[in-house]
């Protein structure tokens, strides 16, 4: 697995700079003023980091930006590199500054030295989020070693934030590696087998396999999978941390590869789908981040693991499904699975669990990319106050999201004529419909939002806080709704 970058926190060393043989990181003012860490580099280069303040070059620097002054006379670093940045600068600034720094790497080993920065666990969430790089199936390659040390008395007081952010971050690590694997490699078996070792963090850690599916009716999650060599599971992971009450459930579709089964996807881009078991890989990542904080909550994560492959005994287009809930599903088009699968893990969810809220993750539909694109992940919700607990939560994170609608109008289109209901509607209204169709399995009573993550999920070009490919966007947004939400404080949690 991708190991994340190394940070270290010290005290503020002046003395060490002169000799250090990496690459030193400043924070300079947008005005141009430094503080003593600065004044004392401009005085070991002889004034040739005043000399750059006042230049033309870094006036027109934009703020957050980074310029690297390499093999700088007097010292003995590669590089020094000045990060354009006021020390009151929102949490958003402080991590893109993170991302530049990390962009503007000539060396393994970093030093970032202030004495006067707040915000110094935004700027290191940037930076590790920006050096993720996925080198499992390269057989000549292993991870760049990316060492940094912060100096200073403010890197020391935001410690415990910082080993807290570094914990979500694994997280978002896990989530990238799983959605980057190969389906070879990343099989259902392999998969729920990566998810029984987060046991080792003090999760509970449950496989159901094909035949006890049988048993609970969970038909309409086993039919996607009937096609594959691969044996369908459902994997249940439960961390306690909290008291008595009841555990908000994540609930995740793991497809782990979808040729669209008999309804055979273009063969076009069908490499992608290797991507689609990402509402299961953001579960997984955000368990992993609450275990290795040892967050005050209890939450629950269910995710559906599958294959979609055609074969003489695939699902096919007109078949009838009984769902675990016992509506009948007419199948029209088995490249919608995800669906399937979701709804029998959502049924399980609420019956088994009875949670305090629900959220469900699944990359859906590509209706949702002609809506939304690239930038923002669609939320449909039943609750308008969990759909705005969570954006909220996500806007603090930089993980877009946008409300999208429900309707009983869009019911109509998922009318059968010989079952309960169909599992697709029309070209017009897609990831609406398949909203709709997630909901039918949501009890009435039930707070829940489905987040279709199939445009955020993995990208075709390098985003804001991760390089091409899988993005782990949710792992942080969901992290902090648990956290602001869902997570006992103070005098009332547990044990305290």
């Amino acid at each position: 697995m991708t190991p994340l970058p190394k940070f270290t926190i010290s005290e503020l060393e002046l003395d060490r700079l002169q000799d250090y043989e990496g690459q030193i990181v400043l924070l300079v003012q947008e005005d141009g003023r430094m503080d003593v860490v600065g004044r004392r580099i401009n005085k070991a280069t002889k004034g040739a980091l005043a000399r750059f303040l006042a230049s033309k070059g870094f006036e027109d620097l934009e703020a957050g930006k980074v310029m690297t002054l390499s093999y700088p006379t007097g010292l003995m670093a590669r590089a020094v590199s000045l990060a354009k940045i006021d020390r009151n600068c929102t949490q958003g600034a402080a991590r893109s500054c993170g991302v530049e720094i990390a962009k503007a790497s000539v060396s393994e080993r970093f030093v970032i030295a202030c004495s006067k920065f707040k915000r110094i666990s935004d700027l290191i969430e940037g930076m590790a989020l920006r050096n993720y790089e996925y080198l499992d199936q390269k057989s000549d390659a292993a991870p760049k070693p990316f060492d940094v040390e912060v100096m200073g008395p403010d890197a020391l007081e935001q410690q415990a934030e910082i080993e807290t952010k570094l914990a979500v971050l694994d997280g978002v690590f896990f989530t990238r590696d799983l959605t980057n694997a190969p389906a070879n490699v990343l099989t259902t078996s392999h998969f729920a087998e990566q998810l029984v070792a987060l046991s080792d963090l003090g999760l509970e850690v449950e496989v159901l396999e094909e035949a006890e599916l049988e048993k609970l009716g969970m038909r309409t999650l086993l039919c996607v999978g009937q096609g594959s060599d691969s044996p369908s599971k459902v994997v249940v992971m439960r961390w306690t941390g909290g008291g008595e009450e009841a555990p908000f459930a994540l609930v995740g579709k793991g497809v782990v590869f979808d040729t669209g089964g008999i309804s055979l996807k273009p063969a076009g881009g069908m490499e992608d789908m290797t991507m689609d078991m990402g509402g299961a890989g953001v579960v997984a990542g955000v368990m992993k981040a609450l275990a290795q904080r040892d967050a005050k909550a209890n939450v629950v994560g269910v995710v559906g693991l599958v294959e979609n492959m055609p074969s003489g005994n695939a699902v096919r287009p007109g078949d009838v499904i009984k769902s675990m809930k016992g509506d009948t599903v007419e199948v029209i088009n088995t490249d919608a699975e995800g669906r399937l699968v979701l709804a029998d893990i959502l049924w399980y969810t609420q019956e088994r669990f009875a949670p305090s809220g629900m959220i469900n993750l699944a990359t859906l539909t590509g209706a949702i990319i002609i809506g939304l694109g690239h930038e923002m992940a669609g939320v449909f919700s039943n609750d308008d106050k969990l759909s705005k607990d969570f954006i909220t939560a996500a806007s603090a994170e930089g993980e877009g999201a946008w409300r999208m609608p429900l309707a009983p109008a869009y019911d109509k289109m998922l009318k059968s004529r010989i079952a309960d209901m169909k599992n697709v509607g029309t070209r017009a209204a897609g990831s609406i419909t398949a909203g709709q169709f997630l909901q039918r399995f949501v009890k009435d009573d039930m707070p829940w939002a489905h987040l279709d993550i199939a445009g955020v999920a993995s990208i075709a070009s390098e985003s804001a806080f991760a390089p091409k490919g899988a993005t782990g966007w949710g792992v942080r947004a969901l992290n902090r709704l648990i956290a602001d939400h869902y997570e006992a404080k103070g005098e009332d949690a547990p044990g305290e």
